[in-house]
């Protein structure tokens, strides 16, 4: 196979071609030399495989942005072909294929590559605000126009710039309805602390790309972030089914459901983590640690001879995780901890004090010492707060800098959900007007308009949109308004009079254009 690929590419005029067997070289050749294009192929039967590669290579950033990835694959089963974009190649090519779906691809990277190539480049040296810079010389009237929009609202986010990414984003998914920059609008918003604007964004996605798993592990974290474990819990199950063969998403639904007393299922998870990190990347004691931790819990509610056996498991489990991981200095320190949990849980307070004071005294003696207090509600399964944030109280949010073109441009976004029916997504296209303007009238009186209609159709939280009605309205008086804005204002005024059944249903009025 690998020389008829050589014979393909030749016959469309490539000349440097390197070809290797799939093994662990081909890892030291992508991180010595730069390579234009990798096509890696994948085979379940070989001792490494290329998804074994591809992970790798992800997780240890070797995909260079200037390089071009196609991976290609003879199983082409939906957990492989979800795995195998989990790592994010440009093109997968399912075998056999012939030389003009080869060339189909590589033409489009190419193309991709060269019009792209100051942002890769600026990405590479690390300099993402000279790329940012760089996407907005890409004419709009390119092919990679969309591709461009979309890679610079990703270098937004990781620039810490979630509002600027999320005004650029929603108005490209609200043109192109594309669904990588759907999930990019839902980071946008979970980074802004808008959990549910973003489950009502990726709810509508998972409905129209029912296999779009990163779209059900963003929903795990904004169901998360909302509070409601149990359904974060559930997200993060479906998409494991859907994808099993990552490592990491088996971790995260160990952790939810441990901390929704799942027991059950996060011993599974904690169970396919070993298997499958036996040829990966991931492969590591923590989910021993979890599963040891998994019986510590099951201890709690045992009777006595059942809590017997359940501590030589968690004793066997920590044993095999320490046979496994012989050079690893940390894991002996977290081993350490979860016995004094287990003993605490016991009541035996001497032996567990005992094994803390030692695993201190391991931990001081480490180059890399590990913070204990967070590690023991790590491995108890319990909540951990996140570092160095702050009490929401004391949270003040950056006012946006005053822009009244960026607020019109807003405002007619707004006007475009709503006419499509996204309540939500209109909502914060308004709010985002009103920072950008807090004296744009024609954007205070639609969400007056807005918060109206939705206490109307919806019975939950009516009275609180009432007072957003009447703050809108408040505020429209202050604002400078055309006519035709005032008699949309005096129309608003008349409808607060009313009870919500003697309003009219349909919309309240016309929004301005």
């Amino acid at each position: 196979m690998r020389a008829t690929i050589v014979q393909m590419l030749r016959q469309l005029g490539v000349v440097n071609i390197k070809p290797i067997t799939v093994s662990q070289r081909v890892l030291e050749l992508i991180q010595q030399e730069n390579f234009d294009i990798i096509l890696l192929g994948h085979n379940a039967s070989d001792k490494i495989t290329g998804i074994q590669l591809l992970e790798e290579a992800r997780y240890r950033n070797f995909m260079r942005p200037t390089s071009g990835w196609i991976f290609m694959t003879s199983d082409s089963s939906q957990q492989v072909i979800l795995h195998a974009i989990d790592s994010n190649p440009d093109y997968l090519l399912t075998k056999p294929f012939t030389v003009e779906e080869l060339k189909t691809r590589i033409d489009a990277l190419i193309v991709r590559k060269q019009v792209l190539h100051d942002v890769d480049q600026a990405v590479e040296q690390g300099d993402l605000e000279a790329a940012v810079h760089a996407c907005d010389t890409i004419s709009v009237t390119d092919l990679s126009y969309d591709f461009a929009q979309r890679y610079k609202g990703r270098l937004l986010l990781s620039l810490n710039k979630p509002t600027e990414a999320l005004a650029l984003l929603q108005e490209r998914f609200w043109q192109t309805a594309d669904k990588d920059t759907g999930l990019l609008v839902a980071q946008a918003l979970l980074a802004l602390k808008q959990p549910e604007e973003a489950i009502q964004q990726l709810h509508e996605l998972i409905e129209n790309h029912p296999l779009l798993v990163p779209a059900l592990d963003l929903l795990a974290q904004a169901y998360e972030m909302h509070g409601d474990m149990e359904q974060a819990r559930d997200v993060l199950h479906e998409a494991s089914r859907k994808s099993p063969l990552g490592i990491p998403r088996q971790m995260e639904l160990g952790r939810i459901a441990t901390q929704t007393k799942a027991l059950g299922l996060a011993e599974g998870a904690y169970k396919r983590s070993i298997v499958l990190g036996r040829s990966s990347c991931y492969r590591s004691p923590e989910p021993y640690l979890r599963l040891a931790n998994i019986r510590r819990l099951e201890m709690q509610d045992a009777s006595e001879d059942r809590q017997i056996e359940l501590h030589n498991d968690l004793d066997a489990i920590l044993n095999h995780a320490e046979f496994s991981f012989p050079k690893d200095e940390q894991l002996k320190v977290k081993s350490l901890l979860v016995k004094s949990l287990v003993y605490g849980d016991l009541g035996k307070r001497v032996k567990s004090d005992g094994l803390r004071r030692e695993a201190e005294k391991r931990n001081a003696q480490l180059s890399d010492p590990i913070d204990i207090g967070r590690e023991t509600l790590v491995l108890s399964g319990d909540p951990v707060p996140m570092l160095d944030e702050r009490p929401e109280q004391t949270q003040v949010r950056a006012r946006l800098p005053y822009d009244e073109a960026l607020s019109d441009k807003m405002n007619r976004m707004a006007i475009r959900h709503y006419m499509a029916g996204k309540y939500g997504q209109a909502m914060r296209c308004l709010n985002m007007a009103i920072e950008y303007n807090p004296t744009s009238g024609s954007a205070i009186l639609n969400q007056a308009q807005l918060y109206l209609e939705v206490a109307r159709d919806q019975s939950d939280r009516r009275d609180e949109r009432l007072t957003m009605v009447r703050r809108f309205i408040k505020l429209s008086i202050r604002a400078q308004l055309s006519e035709i804005a005032k008699i949309r204002q005096h129309e608003l005024f008349s409808y607060l009079k009313l009870s919500l059944d003697q309003l009219p249903r349909g919309s309240l009025g016309v929004l301005l254009r």
